[in-house]
C-alpha cells in the first residue's frame, strides 16, 4: 500500500517540476500550448492503451466498460460544473483571467482532474504487483503541461508563486492518496469492477481533455497543436510497446 501511495506522489511530482520550469522559464503562450498538445495526445494514448484496452480484456461483456465510460465523463462533466460556478473555469487559462476566479475553486478543479489518473496507478499495482511504467510515464508527462499552463496563468492574475508550488505539492500529496485507494479499495474486486473502474477514470480524462486542456491548448497555439498532440500520441505509444 505504501507503494501506491509513493507511485501516485511521483507521477504527480511532475506538476511541482511544471511550476518550477513556468517560474524559471518564461515560457510564450504559443509554447505552452504546444506542449498541453503533446500532453493531451500522451493521455489520449494513455486511455486507448493502458485504461480502456486493459478493461476490454478484463470484463465479461463490454456492458461494463460502457457505464465505465459514461459514468466517469457525466460524473466529471457535474464537478467540472460545479467548480466551474465556484469560480475554477479558468485553472489552466494561461492569459491571468483566472483572477476572476476562486482560489479554493481552482485548486478543487485541478484535483478534479488529477484524481481519475491516480486512482488507477494505485489499481494497476494490485493488479499486476508492480506500477505500469507506461501509464506512469503518461500521467508523469501530461501532468507537465497541465501545472505549466496553470501556473502561468495563476502568476500573471496575481498568485504568490510559494503558494502555487504549496498547492503543487498538497495536490501531490492528495494524488498519492487517491492512488493507495486505489490500491485498498478494489482488492477482491472481480474482472467487471476493475473493468468499470479503468473505464471511469478514462471516461472523465476523456471529458477533461475535450472541455479544458484541449480548447486551451488550440487557443494558445492554433493549428500547430495537431502536431504536438500527435506527436505525444506516438511518445506514449512507444513507450506502451516497448515497457
Amino acid at each position: 500500500m505504501g507503494a501506491s501511495f509513493l507511485w501516485g506522489a511521483v507521477a504527480a511530482s511532475s506538476l511541482v517540476i511544471g511550476a518550477l520550469l513556468a517560474f524559471w522559464l518564461h515560457m510564450s503562450k504559443r509554447l505552452v500550448g504546444l506542449i498541453m498538445g503533446f500532453g493531451a495526445g500522451v493521455l489520449i494514448s494513455a486511455v486507448a492503451f493502458d485504461l480502456v484496452e486493459e478493461a476490454a480484456e478484463m470484463t465479461s461483456g463490454s456492458g461494463w466498460a460502457i457505464a465505465g465510460l459514461f459514468i466517469g465523463c457525466l460524473v466529471f462533466f457535474g464537478g467540472d460544473l460545479l467548480i466551474d460556478k465556484l469560480g475554477g473555469g479558468q485553472r489552466k487559462d494561461t492569459s491571468g483571467k483566472q483572477a476572476d476566479g476562486s482560489p479554493l475553486a481552482i485548486v478543487l478543479g485541478t484535483v478534479l482532474d488529477g484524481i481519475p489518473e491516480s486512482l488507477v496507478i494505485g489499481l494497476t499495482i494490485f493488479q499486476g504487483g508492480e506500477v505500469g511504467i507506461a501509464y506512469l510515464a503518461a500521467v508523469f508527462i501530461s501532468n507537465l503541461p497541465e501545472s505549466i499552463s496553470s501556473s502561468t496563468g495563476m502568476v500573471t492574475s496575481g498568485w504568490k508563486k510559494r503558494n502555487v508550488l504549496w498547492m503543487w505539492v498538497g495536490i501531490a500529496v492528495v494524488s498519492g492518496l487517491a492512488s493507495m485507494a486505489g490500491f485498498a479499495l478494489f482488492q477482491g474486486a472481480p474482472g467487471d469492477v476493475v473493468a468499470f473502474v479503468l473505464c471511469f477514470a478514462a471516461g472523465a480524462i476523456i471529458t477533461m481533455l475535450a472541455t479544458t486542456m484541449m480548447p486551451e491548448a488550440f487557443e494558445n497555439a492554433k493549428k500547430g497543436v495537431g502536431i504536438a498532440t500527435t506527436l505525444g500520441f506516438a511518445v506514449a505509444f512507444t513507450i506502451h510497446v516497448v515497457a
